[in-house]
This record gives structure tokens, C-alpha cells and sequence, in this order.
């Protein structure tokens, strides 16, 4: 969950916003080197009143100009592309929910499960409960396993939308007609929230998503409540 005035981003609660987070700290590093070297330049030469004919045109200088920037977008590359196939690697998932957008609520259904399915709506400003965050409560939770390799089939019964938690670093478009999955592991319990990041009409501010991970014994009690 988010604070006031916070920077950074939210604590990582799966292995995929954990690399995330690394390759952040990575490219935001290489980006200070280059600002810091750029800014030193750009001193040097307004403070300087030397001219070196030599450096006007000299050839080591251009390639040196030109081999380093492709190294550094190389060291950057490189570390993205495994993100990004970590991101679609889907490895036997324990449990499938399948989410769809409406305007202006989800609809979860437990695809392992016979007649498991609910939709969730944000609780109103007036009936919400002490202790609970405005416009991002619901009325009825999507509760998962934890330590379980879970997928999200995620679709729109009407306009686009997106399902984002970051916290575990999904946002997975939700477009009609078109079936998108996401694959993550929560490695804690907790809540977790989230909201549709696709502008889809009038409420689209009004449509949060909540995530409660617990003990996969927790989990299937909660499961056999629900169903009976």
C-alpha cells in the first residue's frame, strides 16, 4: 500500500516486481552516470576558455562517442529482455481466476472451481468501515494462495480496462472480445491493492481491485464457505 508522499516504489510481494525493482535500480543508476557526466561536460565547457585543435577532429574521440553509448544501451537491454520473458513464463499454474471489466466493477471466477464467482464492487464513502481506505475497499475480495504460481485470465464485457496490483507487478489490459493472461506468485500474505488503469467512462476512478493472499489452508476453508 502507497503513503503520502512516497517516492519508491511499493514493496515488492512477488519474485516478478522484485526483478522489476532491481532492473529500476539498475537503469536508474546508468541514467545518473550519464546526467552526471553530461552536467560535468556541459560545466567544463562554459567555464573553460581553452580550445584544443586536436579534439576537434580527432577520430578516437568519435568512436569512443559512439561504441560507449551502444555498450551502455546493450548493459540495459540485456537485463529488460529476461524481465520481460520472466513476465510470460507460465510454469503450471496451481489456480486460475478469471477477471472481467465492467463498467464500473470486476467480476472474478475461479476457473478450477464449479459455480465459485462474485463481483466486486467499491464499497461507498458512507458505508465504508472504520478503518478502511476510501475508494479502494470492495465488497467482496479476490483472495488467493500464497507461494502458489497463480494465473489471471483477465477480459471486458464492454470497454477497455486494465487489471494492476503493484505491488505485484501486474497491469494486464482488459480489452472485449480478447482473453489476456498474467502469471505471478504472492510470496506473503497480505491485501494488496490495486485499481483499473484504463480511462473507461465516468467511474473509471471508482473500480479498485483488492487482493487478499493467505495460507493456502486458509484459502481452500475460505473456498468451501464460499461455496456451500
Amino acid at each position: 500500500m502507497a503513503h503520502p508522499l512516497q517516492l519508491g516504489f511499493q514493496d515488492a510481494m512477488s519474485p516478478i516486481m522484485e526483478e522489476l525493482l532491481h532492473f529500476h535500480d539498475h537503469t536508474l543508476m546508468i541514467v545518473f552516470l550519464i546526467s552526471t557526466l553530461v552536467l560535468y561536460i556541459i560545466t567544463l565547457m562554459m567555464t573553460t576558455k581553452l580550445t584544443y585543435i586536436n579534439t576537434m577532429n580527432a577520430q578516437e574521440v568519435e568512436m569512443i562517442w559512439t561504441i560507449l553509448p551502444a555498450i551502455v544501451l546493450i548493459t540495459i537491454a540485456l537485463p529488460s529482455l529476461r524481465v520481460l520473458y520472466l513476465m510470460d513464463e507460465i510454469n503450471n499454474p496451481h489456480l486460475t481466476i478469471k477477471a472481467m471489466g465492467h463498467q464500473w466493477y470486476w467480476t472474478y471466477e475461479y476457473t478450477d472451481y464449479e459455480n465459485l464467482e462474485f463481483d466486486s464492487y467499491m464499497i461507498p464513502t458512507q458505508d465504508l468501515p472504520n478503518g478502511h481506505f476510501r475508494l479502494l475497499e470492495v465488497d467482496h475480495r479476490t483472495v488467493m494462495p500464497t507461494e502458489s504460481p497463480i494465473r489471471m485470465l483477465i477480459s471486458a464485457e464492454d470497454v477497455l480496462h486494465s487489471w494492476a496490483v503493484p505491488s505485484l507487478g501486474v497491469k494486464t489490459d482488459a480489452v472485449p472480445g480478447r482473453l489476456n493472461q498474467s502469471t505471478f506468485i504472492i510470496t506473503r500474505p497480505g491485501v494488496f491493492y490495486g485499481q483499473c488503469s484504463e480511462i473507461c467512462g465516468a467511474n473509471h476512478s471508482f473500480m479498485p481491485i483488492v487482493v487478499e493472499s493467505v495460507p493456502l489452508q486458509h484459502f481452500e476453508n475460505w473456498s468451501s464457505l464460499t461455496l456451500s
